[in-house]
């Protein structure tokens, strides 16, 4: 893994996140010209939540995943940022532990400057490709988003897969809630108390019981030892598709333009290519075998 991504940030994160404003904006300006240069994230999985009969990927190691999440970045993620009209050299994609509901898996994420509605669509984009149930797009820079967010610092070089997984079930077992999901870069762990449409917490915890039940967790983690080492306001929200009920896709279908948009066009072509990475690693890794 390499030193991007928030690893390069540390206890400064929020200020050292914000992109660079233009020396030069008119005063009226300037209000749309920091929003449109925003640091966002944009969170995922490349392994398929649905749409593929996979019995055994639920039993797939860490490395497989992130063997095949290597090759969906190489391959897949570049051509999906194209299609949005996006150069994909000004976005950086990393694959890294992520953890939903105290299990970890290898994640992608992509960080760049990007407005709300580009990310939104992006989001989408990757979320249809990849079949997910959601993408998490998130600004760690928004102090005046409504999202509570914890980072959790790891000494240097000792935070990987097998040690982000045990700090998360000793989060859960610590305060009930703070095993729903984190997201891992370099050396932190990043914790986000997402809301869901109503603005309640889906840890069922308000961010400060959030945030001192992280506290406690590090102070008795052992081992190597970490620290809460920043914490405050983010924006986050899913993009999503419901695959039990719109089988096709069709929430993110809706959001990309609908079904005869250049876009959706252009990504069906895509995913005819990622359903093909699919099945070749399925075959070869055993996981479309019967259980």
């Amino acid at each position: 893994m390499s030193d991007g991504f928030f690893a390069k940030r540390a206890p400064a994160l929020r200020t050292t996140l914000r992109a660079a404003i233009l020396a030069a904006v008119l005063p009226f300006a300037f209000q749309n010209a920091a929003l449109a240069d925003q640091k966002v994230l944009l969170s995922y999985e490349a392994t398929p939540s649905a749409g593929f009969h996979l019995p055994r990927l639920a039993q797939a190691s860490y490395d497989d995943r992130a063997a095949f999440s290597d090759e969906v970045l190489k391959d897949i993620v570049p051509k999906i940022i194209t299609a949005n009209g996006i150069d994909p050299a000004t976005l950086e994609t990393e694959v890294t532990p992520g953890g939903y509901l105290l299990k970890t898996n290898a994640s992608l994420q992509t960080e760049g400057t990007l407005d709300d509605a580009v990310a939104d669509r992006l989001a989408g984009s990757l979320g249809y490709i990849f079949r997910q149930y959601s993408v998490l797009v998130s600004n760690l820079d928004d102090t005046a988003g409504s999202t509570g967010f914890v980072v959790v610092q790891f000494p240097k070089d000792s935070l990987n897969a097998t040690v982000a997984q045990k700090f998360f079930e000793t989060a859960e077992a610590t305060r009930k809630g703070l095993g729903g999901g984190y997201t891992a870069f370099g050396d932190e762990q990043i914790f986000l108390n997402v809301t869901n449409s109503e603005g309640k917490p889906y840890s069922g915890l308000d961010d400060t019981a959030f945030l001192d039940g992280l506290k406690q967790a590090a102070a008795s983690f052992g081992a190597p030892a970490p620290e809460v080492s920043a914490s405050g306001k983010a924006t986050a929200r899913f993009i999503g598709n419901d695959w039990d009920k719109s089988k096709e896709g069709e929430d993110y279908v809706s959001r990309l333009g609908g079904s005869d948009s250049e876009l959706v066009k252009k990504l069906d072509e895509i995913g005819k290519e990622y359903a093909s990475l699919v099945a070749k690693t399925a075959e070869s890794k055993g996981w479309n075998k019967g259980e």
